[in-house]
């Protein structure tokens, strides 16, 4: 019956996929309302504020990351969102848009009968978004907030997955096949929505990859920094996987890139930084 259940949610979202009308979850409401804005090339400072500051959760998270550690090195605060926009930058309002919707499907009531798996699954997301962040900045000198917006949005495909998978109680109480289904699917699918989203294609192409094991020297991409960023969110304890049906994540990958001393230094280096984030985040 699982296996069955698991086929339908797919095929429904495979056809979804391939209309020409994508079907999105109320969840991502809050982001295409900032999506849109954000195209418009006119658009200011003042105007954003005020679509902001129209949404309570929002203003409040852009407000906390304005001064967070990360961003406010100086501990000079801001507590109004227009001087917290010009700080974090128009393309932190995005990543924080999304923070809004995924973190709120997650406390919708569709989501509560999955449980510890929701809680997982955003201390993760949260976690490797500002992971991303900070190993952007001091490691592979690429943009700080893309890569955020790629942590944020790794595992799109698993919240997708999730609220289609909550319309099939009897999968959802087969674990070992939820767990199949969202460990299998969730790149190609969060691909797919980000790209109907018109997500850049650096974003796209790290969702597609963060999985996908591979050797590498240094971290010079968006796609490594998502990549690596992962492995050690798993590897740190904040992982979403159940190793009781898949497995440790292998995170060996780590062991070639740093010595033991220079990863703990890192990750020692860069909690301050990371927890400030998170903190903002909601996570």
């Amino acid at each position: 019956m699982a296996n069955s259940s698991s086929f339908k949610v797919l095929e429904d979202i495979a056809r979804d996929l391939s209309g020409n009308e994508i079907t999105f979850p109320t969840f991502l409401d809050i982001t295409f309302q900032v999506r849109t804005a954000l195209k418009d090339p006119k658009l200011n400072v003042e105007q954003l504020a005020k679509l902001v500051g129209a949404e309570p959760l929002m203003s409040t998270k852009i407000i906390r990351m304005a001064n967070s550690v990360a961003l406010n090195p100086a501990g000079r605060q801001v507590a109004d969102v227009k001087s917290a926009i010009v700080r974090v930058g128009l393309e932190a309002v995005r990543t924080v848009s999304f923070a809004v919707a995924m973190e709120q499907m997650l406390k919708s009531k569709q989501m509560q009968m999955f449980g510890d798996l929701s809680r997982r699954l955003w201390e993760h997301t949260s976690h490797v978004a500002a992971l991303c962040r900070v190993l952007a900045r001091k490691l592979a000198k690429v943009n700080g907030d893309e890569a955020m917006f790629a942590g944020l949005v790794h595992d799109l495909g698993v919240f997708y997955l999730m609220s289609r998978a909550a319309s099939f109680p009897e999968l959802v109480a087969d674990k070992p096949e939820l767990h199949s289904l969202l460990v299998g699917w969730h790149d190609n699918i969060g691909h797919a929505l980000l790209t109907a989203l018109g997500s850049p294609e650096s974003v796209l192409v790290a969702v597609q990859e963060h999985e996908v094991d591979r050797k590498i020297s240094e971290i010079s991409t968006i796609s490594d920094v998502l990549y690596v960023a992962n492995k050690i969110a798993n590897r740190s304890g904040f992982g979403w996987h159940d190793p009781q049906f898949a497995g440790v994540v292998d995170t060996s990958v780590l062991d070639t890139l740093f010595d033991a001393a220079t990863l703990a230094e890192i990750i020692d280096r860069s909690q301050e930084d990371v927890q400030s984030l998170k903190a903002a985040l909601g996570g």
